[in-house]
């Protein structure tokens, strides 16, 4: 058996809760390691926390400004002079599916480290991160290790919902973030892809704390069940509309902006419910994408929606979908965010990959407003459209 599969079965075997101390153990004695910590990306996105016993971890890395940090961004191997002579420390991005989890960090001899072996822990910290996700449902180990303060309930219930915080296919890639990422209350992204269709929802409750975050919670989950029962998008829009009415009779609503991609084509299928902005980068250009505009979900009993045709995204495309604590934050003296601002952020992040754009744009929003407080959460989502080769 080969070594590498002496190390992958390791892992399958452990228990949810030791699944570094067995990649630990098994890396030491088939790849001669000689030291191996994991690192997660907590809620903000700005630091990386070893995972060490809890509630409490050793000192967290920047992502901004440390080698690991770099392998996170870049999600590339980056080889570091080990702390001793004649050592490597090889930083692996642990990723599932496009969506960036952390760092495996293995200190080997220098004269071990040979493009072979670091491709085989390469591939094995992406197998690390496949058992994280499975161990998720078992364990809270390594939810708490992404956190670096206490999450508010309302957050908590946010983060829980979330489908992750990045995703890669060959047809497109995105990157979202909310903040602020330990108090957040109403805003929501989803999606989800079939062999020929991406659903993408982006939600924003009204209302604040415990309250807002029930809202968003129930139409999510209506949503998802309207879509997982093959409803189209005005199904799903008409079964969150009368989910949220029933519980609330009006006195409460959300607003939804909910595509659907034709994987093959580009064509987009939308429904704007009162909903977040689109805003499109297409060679260079800014343009906001106009929608027509329905009522929230959830604000009249048995509303009917009807989506609607926009033109097809083309390869190079880069859709960026913002939320009112984005668009409507204002500046010292007034102007809106939208007016501007918004136009040369996303000019200015186009050479970042969509996973990088909406901590960026979101720091962008807190340097724009100066000293005024934010008076409502933020959430910025980033795709880039590829297509497909073989598409016509």
């Amino acid at each position: 058996m080969d070594r590498f599969t002496v190390v992958e079965r390791a892992l399958r075997a452990a228990a949810p809760h030791a699944l570094l101390d067995a990649l630990r153990s098994a890396l030491q004695e088939c790849y001669a390691a000689q030291s191996v910590d994991l690192l997660m990306a907590d809620y903000a996105m700005t630091i990386l926390q070893p995972v060490t016993r809890l509630p409490y971890t050793d000192e967290p890395l920047s992502v901004f400004n440390s080698p690991a940090g770099r392998a996170f961004g870049a999600q590339e191997v980056i080889p570091v002079d080990g702390p001793d002579a004649g050592q490597v420390t090889a930083h692996l991005p642990v990723t599932v599916r496009g969506d960036r989890i952390g760092v495996l960090s293995v200190v080997l001899a220098r004269a071990a480290a040979d493009a072979s072996v670091v491709t085989e822990l390469r591939e094995l910290a992406e197998v690390l991160g496949r058992e994280i996700v499975v161990a998720d449902r078992d364990t809270d180990l390594y939810l708490q290790a992404r956190r670096a303060s206490r999450l508010t309930l309302a957050a908590e219930i946010q983060w829980q919902l979330l489908p992750g915080r990045s995703c890669a296919r060959p047809e497109y890639e995105l990157g979202a973030q909310l903040e602020p990422a330990y108090a957040i209350h109403g805003d929501n992204f989803d999606w989800s892809t079939s062999a020929d269709h991406l659903t993408l929802t982006l939600a924003n409750g009204m209302g604040e704390g415990i309250e807002a975050a029930l809202l968003t919670n129930l139409t999510v989950n209506a949503l998802r069940n309207a879509r997982r029962a093959g409803l189209d998008l005005a199904g799903q829009a008409a079964l969150a509309d009368q989910a949220v009415f029933g519980a609330y009779q009006g006195r409460a609503h959300i607003a939804a902006l909910m595509l659907r991609f034709d994987l093959a084509t580009g064509h987009i299928e939308a429904l704007d419910a009162g909903s977040p902005k689109i805003w499109r980068l297409r060679q260079g250009e800014v343009e906001p994408l106009l929608l027509e505009a329905q009522l929230p979900l959830g604000m009249f009993e048995e509303t009917v929606y009807t989506p609607q045709s926009l033109p097809p995204v083309l390869p190079g495309d880069r859709l960026l979908f913002v939320s009112d604590g984005v668009y409507d934050a204002l500046s010292p003296l007034g102007e809106r965010y939208s007016r501007r601002a918004l136009q040369r952020a996303l000019l200015n992040t186009r050479l970042l990959p969509p996973t990088q754009v909406p901590r960026s744009v979101l720091e962008q929003v807190v340097s724009y407003r100066d000293s005024v407080e934010p008076d409502d959460d933020a959430m910025v989502v980033c795709m880039d459209w590829h297509g497909r080769p073989d598409a016509t």
